[in-house]
């Protein structure tokens, strides 16, 4: 059973900035691919971005590229979300999410395609 923490969450002032963190137990990270998702109250989780097991290939959603960067350590057993240019509407529990994928080059934003879950962290953009 992988386990994980997912931490970082805070509250920020609009246009501020926040990094994620989500540390994986063993040293075993290289082999899954790590989607980072999001749910605001009443809303459906969404996928925010994700990174392929060797951090080869990244995907976002459109409403936060050019603001989120995902990246890994695998030495250190962590993928990491930097957020800038926060806004209001980032406000949500983001969860750390991973499948094992060791030979995939690619990954994905939805929620179906995982199956390890952390606990989430909350990030709220209030001024």
């Amino acid at each position: 059973q992988l386990q994980f923490v997912d931490s970082g969450g805070d509250l920020v002032q609009p246009g501020g900035s926040l990094r994620l963190s989500c540390e994986v137990s063993g040293n075993v990270l290289q082999y899954y691919v790590i989607g980072w998702f999001r749910q605001a109250p009443g809303k459906e989780r969404e996928g925010v971005s994700c990174v392929s097991a060797m951090g080869g290939s990244t995907n976002y959603t459109d409403s936060v590229k050019g603001r989120f960067t995902i990246s890994r350590d695998n030495a250190k057993n962590t993928v990491y979300l930097q957020m800038d240019s926060l806004r209001p509407e980032d406000t949500a529990v983001y969860y750390c999410a991973a499948v094992f994928r060791p030979f995939d080059s690619r990954c994905s934003t939805q929620t179906r395609d995982y199956n390890y879950w952390g606990q989430g962290t909350q990030v709220t953009v209030s001024s």
